[in-house]
């Protein structure tokens, strides 16, 4: 079935509008259901109102303000408009069931089209309507029952959406209502780095780096930034300072990070969730480590990092090739930022001295931001773009891992490995097809970090790794030393990967 053209406005989105538009056009017979979640500002709401322009449907955002009435209100009001009606000739009463009938009802003049209807923000409905993912579940194993016996019924699609994800994602889980029942479970994700940088149009690769550090790939910062984008980093720290660290401003992170937490109803005890995140971004990474840092026991430790896992604002980062108790991580910059920059220092943006502020957080900046962001920019480029710019490299599993060193009684960290094709992580005899090291320091890097490289390689084939093909990849901020560009020259195994090939030296 083709899909429609995707409209110019909807930038970089080109995967998720043709699955939308393929679920609106799929004309059945019978009742659809969709899911459509991701956080705030990635774009859902913009997507979701065009793909109703394009298929004359349904578009209802729900207000977190509203009450049951008012929401039912809201909705009747939004059906009589479309159909050119009063909203006082549709007299429903308190009935979903009957207000969603209507809903799937085809438009006048448009009947041949499947009806489709969007309720966006559909957990602020849950909150005084929890019965509609119920109502939902009989809708539709009705329509697909009389459809299967040849009958006449409602047909078209629903898509619900949400910006609050254990909501969003606990809906079509474990034994609720619409579990198995959805055809559609679109998760809207941030834009890769570099479809970010062609979003915000910087030429200058490393302010690109910053800002995506800064803000991730989020098209709706783009919008608030007010300004036109940073194009060197001396943009970027007028950026910083005056958007960031600057209360009142659409950007300020505080501000930002309270927004984007609030969004959940399950972190509802900012006292409990902002110690987490700031021992996190600070360089603790498992349960017992973050629990010490904040004077908190590992049980309930525990508890709240499955709770932020779940809004989607820790993440699970296990070992490659070790079956070992997983570390967590911060994976929205925009948090990070605000914990690692703007809680420190709080005082001076208290007193207005937005410029000191971010003079005086730029070590934390460096290390606590930048050094993590390289690394994974550096895992990002090897699992999507490295099998296809680097010949001999396939598609695997990516991750970090920590390899023993039993003679020099000490561990080594790995940022980057990368397995063979149909390679299972944490098993024994693994083939490693890549090795790396990302580093986001100021300094070029040597000879001595490719040797540190080559027997990090020499530990994982004594303890039974098949690493014999393995390249090691040094990833570096700020280039290399000409020893180790001469040595890499001569070597087949050996790769040098800075800004322009991370980015592919794609035009803004």
């Amino acid at each position: 079935m083709s899909t429609i053209p995707i409209p110019p406005h909807l930038r970089f989105r080109d995967e998720e509008w043709a699955k939308l538009t393929r679920f609106a056009r799929h004309g059945n017979g019978a009742l659809r259901i969709g899911v459509v979640s991701g956080r705030r500002r990635l774009g859902k709401s913009h997507l979701l109102r065009a793909l109703c322009e394009e298929n004359s449907g349904t578009y209802l955002l729900a207000v977190q303000e509203d009450s049951r009435p008012a929401a039912q209100a809201r909705v009747v009001e939004a059906v009589a408009r479309a159909r050119g009606l009063p909203a006082e000739s549709l007299r429903l009463g308190d009935d979903w069931a009957a207000i969603l009938r209507l809903l799937l009802q085809p438009r006048p003049g448009n009947e041949e089209a499947p009806p489709l209807l969007v309720l966006d923000e559909f957990p602020y409905l849950l909150r005084h309507s929890p019965e509609l993912p119920g109502l939902l579940q009989s809708l539709y194993d009705e329509t697909r029952y009389e459809s299967s016996a040849g009958r006449e019924t409602l047909h078209g699609g629903i898509i619900l959406c949400g910006s609050a994800l254990s909501v969003m994602h606990e809906l079509l889980s474990g034994q609720q209502a619409l579990r198995g029942r959805a055809t559609l479970d679109l998760r809207l994700t941030p834009l890769d780095f570099r479809a970010a940088r062609r979003f915000w149009n910087i030429e200058d690769l490393h302010t690109a780096f910053l800002v995506d550090a800064a803000c991730g790939g989020v098209p709706g910062y783009q919008v608030l930034a007010e300004h036109d984008a940073p194009q060197n980093p001396a943009d970027f720290d007028a950026f910083a300072a005056g958007g960031l660290l600057t209360p009142g401003h659409p950007l300020y992170s505080r501000t930002e990070t309270e927004y984007l937490l609030r969004e959940d109803p399950r972190l509802d005890q900012r006292a409990t969730y902002y110690p987490l995140l700031s021992a996190m971004v600070s360089g603790a990474t498992t349960p017992t480590e973050i629990g010490a840092r904040i004077g908190k026991e590992r049980s309930t430790t525990a508890h709240a990092l499955e709770v932020l896992e779940a809004a989607g604002y820790a993440q699970r980062d296990q070992d490659l090739l070790k079956k070992r108790s997983p570390s967590y991580l911060v994976p929205d910059p925009m948090i990070r930022f605000n914990q690692a920059v703007t809680i420190p220092q709080t005082p001076l943006i208290d007193a207005g001295r937005y410029e000191r502020a971010w003079q005086q957080a730029r070590p934390a900046f460096q290390s606590q931001v930048l050094g993590p962001h390289f690394e994974h920019l550096a895992r990002e480029w090897t699992r999507r773009w490295a099998p296809d710019e680097v010949p001999g490299l396939d598609f695997g599993w990516v991750s970090r891992t920590e390899v023993p060193d039993p003679a020099a009684r000490t561990k080594h960290e790995v940022d980057v490995a990368l397995l063979g094709p149909g390679e299972s992580p944490r098993q024994a005899h693994r083939t490693i097809q890549l090795l790396g090291e990302a580093k986001a320091t100021t300094a070029p890097r040597g000879a001595k970090d490719l040797e540190r490289l080559e027997h990090i390689r020499a530990l994982l084939a004594r303890q039974g790794h098949h690493t014999e093909g393995a390249v090691l990849a040094l990833f570096s901020l700020h280039g290399f030393w000409p020893d180790l560009e001469a040595l890499a020259a001569h070597r087949d195994d050996v790769l040098l990967i800075s800004l322009p090939e991370l980015y592919d030296r794609t035009p803004a």
